[in-house]
């Protein structure tokens, strides 16, 4: 006990891993992880939502599943059951690097073939929790930074959309109208000004500050529609497989490639929670940490799914969050997981967030998603660029980009084939590995 005081204490924490903080102490840790959280949880459902034009009432209910489902992962993740979990104060929510495939396997199969896609699939992150060492060897953090930086480029296109009403303003002729356009400005450039503050709670509470404001604007401007919404009250009970499941060979593949990537995503967090909470980043106590958190990340996903949810991945910035807290408890894990499940119970929350504007929305997705392609940008950079990785990066970036830009490309091809190459995360994703397996150069 007094070696773990004096780890935590070399990390500069108040609280360390396996402190009991005072429950004054752990519900304002506990609110402050939240409020860095809570818009990236429910933002893919959202999206999902709007690209598959899926009714109100279907909406709410993705938007408290996924609340549900990463109070449930969150705890696995923190507690550690048997070998799953990492037993840190890692916090998971919905996962942005699977918006792509996922709508594509939505737009040809539902939602049921959604669910059936994510379920099977969280075999393959599974399976790399028990090969680890393996692994490493073929994902490397050249292709690890390619796939993220075009998943960034990849939803972009799905920001930019929002900003300009999206799917129902397409539908009535009012897209990329000055109405629509404005609404997403003033979000984003309140999302920068606020993020720009020297007050860490204002920078922290960025993004929650723009929608709120951009909310209320565009309810002024009569843009949002309370009477659409029949009841507020009651419980939403979670029903397992309420969409039913349904399986493409396609959308499997595609979404087993993001699954590849995030086990890598995931042991960099697993490796940087450890770090910033005074444990050790090597050695057989780590190893079984990161292969506990990976394992829990892949079942955490199938669990989601089976919820009527999305895949679920560690998310970075509560890492930031320890270090500003300076509280790496992870019994604060357990009461962050008690108010994401109490959230995402109560179906007032889901629908109340399911009636803001798409241009809202869009305003703090396009900067988002713009972030997540300068993370995979770092992650290239703080490698070695030689001949052999300007190649790799050349073919990844050019196949993985022209299936976004010129979809017609694949027209000719047979339909499994089409869809499974559909999505430049996919595309791009593969070209990197093949390549950089396979490109052999002498210098």
């Amino acid at each position: 006990m007094e070696k773990e005081q004096t780890a935590a204490q070399s990390a500069g924490l108040i609280y360390g891993l396996n402190d009991r903080p005072p429950l004054k102490d752990t519900v304002f840790a506990a609110l402050q992880h939240l409020l860095a959280i809570f818009v990236a949880i429910i933002t893919p459902p959202l999206i999902i939502a709007g690209a598959l034009k899926l009714d109100l009432e279907t909406t709410g209910f993705l938007v408290s599943m996924a609340l549900f489902a990463s109070g449930v992962s969150t705890f696995i993740q923190c507690r550690r059951v048997g070998p799953v979990g990492c037993g840190l104060l890692c916090i998971q929510g919905t996962s942005f690097s699977f918006i792509g495939p996922i709508i594509s396997a939505g737009l040809t199969g539902g939602l049921s073939s959604i669910f059936g896609a994510c379920m099977v699939a969280s075999s393959v992150e599974m399976l790399i929790s028990r090969v680890l060492k393996y692994t490493r060897k073929v994902i490397t953090p050249l292709v690890s930074g390619i796939v993220v930086t075009l998943i960034g480029m990849s939803l972009i296109k799905v920001g930019i959309s929002a900003c300009g009403g999206g799917a129902a303003a397409q539908a009535d002729g009012t897209f990329g109208a000055l109405h629509h356009v404005g609404l997403a400005a003033l979000v984003l450039v309140l999302i920068i000004f606020f993020n720009r503050s020297s007050n860490r709670y204002l920078r922290m509470s960025s993004i929650v500050i723009g929608l709120i404001i951009g909310y209320i604007v565009a309810w002024a401007m009569g843009m949002v529609d309370f009477s659409a919404v029949q009841s507020y009250g009651g419980f939403n009970i979670p029903i397992p497989f309420r969409y039913g499941l349904s399986f493409d060979i396609s959308a499997i593949i595609a979404l087993a490639l993001v699954y590849l990537i995030t086990a890598i995503e995931a042991y960099g967090d697993i490796t940087a929670n450890s770090l910033i909470s005074g444990e050790p980043v090597e050695g057989e106590k780590f190893v079984k940490r990161a292969s506990g958190g990976i394992l829990a990340d892949g079942f955490n996903s199938m669990l989601a799914g089976i919820f009527n949810s999305f895949p679920n991945s560690i998310f970075a910035q509560n890492n930031g969050m320890i270090q500003l807290t300076g509280v790496a408890s992870r019994y604060v894990g357990y009461f962050i997981a008690g108010f994401l499940i109490l959230l995402g119970l109560f179906p007032a929350v889901g629908l109340v967030f399911s009636l803001m504007p798409e241009p809202v929305l869009g305003g703090a997705t396009l900067l988002m998603f713009g972030t997540v392609a300068a993370a995979g940008i770092r992650i290239i950079a703080s490698q070695r660029i030689d001949r052999k990785a300007t190649l790799v990066m050349a073919l990844s970036f050019s196949f993985g980009l022209s299936v976004e830009l010129v979809p017609d490309i694949l027209c000719q091809l047979p339909e499994t084939v089409k869809n499974i190459f559909s999505s430049g995360i996919t595309t791009g994703g593969l070209t990197a590995i093949l390549a950089n397996l396979l490109i052999r150069i002498k210098e």
